[in-house]
């Protein structure tokens, strides 16, 4: 940490350097604004205190530059100019301190500036290590299919423009999402996922768009929404087949007007989000059944991307398990699986993924848990047998709905019965897993 002390008294901020420097703080005197001026555009300092009156250049410029440059500056100002230091604060400035004051309040105030200084600095390290991680560099993408994906995601991940994300349960729509708010102008802001299909349509409305205090019984003070807590950035409405036909006219009204209305309001809020969809149903069936209202299907619709089942990708399918494998290592250091088999990874690239890269990224932590060794071989991946495939996946060409039915009954048969619980493995609501058992494509 290096400190600029300024004052047009070169041998008040001589001083004051010096006290610093007593204190292990680096520090150095300035007698004039314009040398300060330099050393900020050289980047050459890390905290500014400087007097407020100054002939040559006033301490409010110096103030408007430290914060252009991400440097905390702190103000030295005489009794009678409080006013003035009150609208340096207004500028950007840390703090001031009135004339004359303590050594000991300075190396107070310039360490808290420091370290809140490094808190910022950790946390745009750590905005920029998430933008990278959810970006399109970081899919994988070795198949043809995704690699389609990628490069219309690429296209518009700029834009503001309303993106319908279809396909399976379970092949990384969210993924998706993620880095398209990610690539965006809009990576700073928060990025808002919302499971239409797991809030109970009562409390759906006021979750999405808020609520103001008596609206309904239990509104006991007012609440945001998620809408609203997304603000500057990103909702995507996961599952959006599932949102009931009374509040997509809502839903409709929100994107056409860029504003909301919380539950019990009298007026509209304005907010500023880029809506991003995303689905397993055909919406397009769904409005022919009279489920899902078509001006919002256009609306939605603007940009298309539907992301393939993993069994259309098996480019993907080793690059995905050794992100996988590192992850699972990651999250349980201490477990015995280390790498898999060569048989292991020959049993994933025949595995037909009615789960998709969900169920894959299961497999594959299941299996790093319950390794006899650090070879994971492939039993303890738990997938079914070649055979037991063979006679449930063989023959004619079976409709996805049909292998979908017969793979959670086998998941659920696995766990004793246990829907709760074979839902939770199976990284899906209840509610589909008992439409998966009913063979249920609605």
């Amino acid at each position: 940490m290096k400190v600029a002390v300024v004052d047009d008294s070169l041998a008040l901020a001589e001083t004051l350097a010096d006290g610093l420097v007593d204190q292990g703080i680096e520090a150095i005197a300035l007698g004039s604004g314009r040398a300060a001026l330099e050393l900020l555009a050289r980047r050459e300092v890390d905290i500014l205190v400087t007097d407020l009156r100054m002939p040559d250049l006033d301490g409010l410029a110096l103030v408007e530059a430290a914060r252009a440059n991400d440097v905390p500056a702190i103000v030295m100002t005489a009794y009678g100019a409080i006013d003035s230091a009150i609208e340096c604060i207004r500028k950007g400035a840390y703090h001031y301190l009135t004339k004359p004051f303590k050594l000991d309040e300075l190396v107070i105030f310039v360490r808290r500036a420091e370290g809140e200084r490094a808190l910022r600095r950790e946390a745009a390290e750590l905005r920029k290590s998430l933008g990278l991680q959810f970006s399109t560099t970081t899919v994988i993408a070795h198949s043809a299919a995704m690699q389609r994906v990628l490069e219309l995601a690429q296209r518009i991940a700029g834009t503001d423009a309303t993106v319908l994300l279809s396909g399976e349960t379970g092949t990384g729509k969210t993924m998706i999402a993620r880095a398209l708010h990610g690539e965006s102008a809009r990576t700073k802001a928060p990025f808002v996922a919302i499971n239409c299909a797991a809030l109970p349509e009562a409390l759906l409305e006021s979750e999405l768009f808020g609520h103001v205090k008596g609206a309904f019984t239990g509104a006991v003070a007012d609440h945001a929404g998620l809408f609203a807590s997304a603000a500057g950035g990103t909702v995507l409405l996961d599952e959006i087949g599932e949102m009931p036909i009374g509040l997509q006219a809502k839903l409709l009204r929100v994107i056409e007007t860029g504003s909301i209305r919380p539950v019990g309001a009298t007026r509209e809020k304005a907010i500023d989000v880029r809506v991003i969809a995303a689905t397993h149903r055909d919406l397009r069936r769904a409005v022919t059944a009279g489920t899902f209202r078509e001006d919002l299907l256009y609306r939605l619709d603007v940009v298309a991307i539907e992301v393939p089942p993993l069994r259309h990708r098996k480019d993907d399918i080793a690059p995905l398990a050794e992100r996988f494998l590192a992850e699972a290592r990651r999250r349980h250091p201490s477990a015995p699986g280390t790498h898999l088999s060569r048989a292991a990874m020959t049993r994933l690239l025949d595995h037909p993924w009615p789960g998709n890269v969900r169920e894959l990224a299961h497999v594959v932590e299941r299996g790093v848990l319950l390794a006899g060794g650090a070879e994971i071989a492939e039993p303890d991946l738990g997938l079914v047998a070649p055979a037991q495939v063979d006679a449930a996946w063989s023959g004619a060409v079976q409709p996805m709905i049909e292998i979908q039915r017969r793979y959670a009954r086998w998941a659920l048969d696995q766990l004793n019965g246990h829907k709760t619980r074979t839902a939770d493995q199976l990284d899906v609501d209840v509610k589909t897993l008992n439409r998966w058992l009913a063979g249920d494509d609605s």
